[in-house]
């Protein structure tokens, strides 16, 4: 007589039906404090990157006129011819940088799709990424996800939270492949000069490294202007670029970015593109047009304005007797908890509990961030000022505590 079958038998093993990958990965920090913020009454967050400014008129006119003339229809794979050309001559003009718009260019869900599928089109199982920390919370997920082994730079305060080459030397091995550029930085506002990218396009040619230098905020630097490493010599075609709309334009929900590469790196991230997502938005993209076209002042007047809120908060904050670091880039402040005795979740947390203010702690951003908090200034003054107040009255009572704390211990 047959034998059953395992299959016949029903000896089926139990099955997880979750990946082990991704349920080895935490949810965001940021997202955890945004969550709870929401459900609370009278809190105000300075926890979250996205500009209070409307996106300008004349660009959402743009995107109403699209829609009006019935251009919900898909576009090409990379984007719309129009919009790469745009995106061309951008680059150009701001950063001296050139791109072919038919080969080295594609239109992406936000910046953070180019990121993933830059790192899925280039990592083989086991190759090294280097993700300099703090920093923006996909790039180690990301890593992972596309079977890379994410190496950790420590950035550090006392270099202005800058990638020093002596810091890339030390984490490089022969397995590594990628170095991410995050800069200028979420969330610490670092930013990267010439002279300090000329010594990371060095070491970069002579280890054969490739390079994805996310630059969302490039247009939102503070006495100086940005400079892309893809600009350098040799570097170009050793650069995956990253940039969007969501930042520079008010145009977060938009969900609009690009990616600008060698065409033999950015044929293989059109690839994924094509089975993932097919396009970006249709509409998106036209409003994109005008917005490259016409909206350098309006960029000029959101960038004045965050300066304005970056002095404000820092001053203030050092008033408050913070440690702070200046940002010279981005929309954020990194100020320092160390002198009161807390790490930053429960400062951040305490902070939540006590005055309703939402701010990220800085471990969010990696571990090297504890001892820091972030705090966004893409706030208005007025709401600065109210969170500003409440955090003050919140200082007062910690330092309040600690000073009869500290005569207790005298008099004993």
């Amino acid at each position: 007589m047959r034998e059953k079958t395992a299959a016949e038998e029903g000896d089926y093993p139990k099955r997880n039906p979750l990946s082990e990958r991704i349920t080895a990965i935490p949810p965001s920090g940021i997202r955890k404090f945004f969550d709870v913020v929401n459900e609370m009454e009278d809190a105000i967050s300075l926890g979250v990157g996205e500009p209070d400014f409307d996106t300008p008129r004349h660009i959402r006119d743009e995107g109403i006129y699209a829609l009006e003339k019935g251009r919900t229809f898909y576009t090409s794979n990379a984007g719309l011819r129009d919009l790469k050309i745009e995106i061309c001559r951008y680059l150009k003009r701001r950063f001296d940088v050139c791109y072919d718009h038919e080969k080295e260019v594609m239109v992406t869900v936000g910046g953070s799709e180019a990121i993933d599928i830059a790192l899925r089109a280039m990592l083989d199982p086991g190759d090294e990424v280097l993700i300099p920390q703090p920093s923006y919370v996909s790039y180690l997920p990301c890593t992972l996800l596309a079977g890379g082994v994410p190496v950790i730079i420590e950035l550090e305060e006392k270099d202005q939270f800058r990638l020093t080459k002596e810091k890339l030397l030390e984490k490089l091995t022969p397995r590594t492949k990628i170095l991410i550029l995050p800069f200028p930085n979420n969330p610490t506002g670092s930013i990267m000069e010439r002279e300090d990218l000329e010594e990371i396009a060095c070491i970069a040619k002579e280890k054969d490294l490739f390079l994805l230098s996310d630059e969302i905020y490039s247009e939102l630097t503070y006495g100086r202007r940005h400079c892309t490493i893809a600009a350098l010599p040799g570097m170009k075609e050793r650069t995956v670029l990253i940039n969007g709309f969501s930042k520079s334009y008010a145009m977060t929900g938009w969900r609009l970015g690009y990616a600008c590469a060698p065409e033999r790196i950015l044929k293989q991230m059109l690839k994924i593109h094509q089975y993932a997502i097919m396009c970006a938005p249709t509409v998106s993209q036209y409003a994109a047009v005008e917005a490259l076209r016409n909206g350098d002042k309006d960029v000029e007047e959101m960038r004045e304005a965050y300066d304005q809120r970056r002095r404000f908060l820092v001053k203030s904050l050092r008033e408050m007797g913070f440690d702070c670091y200046e940002p010279q880039g981005a929309f954020y402040v990194f100020p320092s908890v160390k002198r009161f005795g807390m790490t930053s979740e429960e400062f951040a947390l305490r902070l939540l509990e006590e005055e309703k203010v939402a701010v990220v702690p800085g471990t969010a951003f990696g571990e090297n961030g504890e001892g820091y908090l972030r705090l966004s200034y893409a706030y208005s003054l007025k709401d600065l000022e109210r969170a500003l107040a409440r955090m003050e009255r919140f200082v007062g009572r910690l330092s309040g505590r600690k000073a009869i704390a500290e005569a207790g211990e005298e008099k004993e």
